[in-house]
């Protein structure tokens, strides 16, 4: 059987904690930032887990986790 092939749009916009939840960063991060408050820019960076019902699909586009 060959090896299955991961997604590549999905190996940079996800990643696999240790505990083996799925967790994502949000959109709207690389410019028109000058109006927004340094708070909501902070909270910009911060990485966000992914909702349960989207793991099946993310195990089968990560099908070894990210490399």
């Amino acid at each position: 059987m060959p090896k299955m092939k991961t997604h590549s749009g999905a190996k940079h916009r996800f990643f696999v904690t240790g505990t083996g939840k799925y967790m994502r960063s949000k959109g709207n991060r690389r410019h028109l930032k000058a109006h927004k408050s340094r708070r909501v820019r902070a909270l910009d960076e911060k990485k966000f887990p992914v909702a349960r019902t989207h793991w099946r699909k993310l195990k089968i586009l990560l099908p070894y986790g990210v490399p």
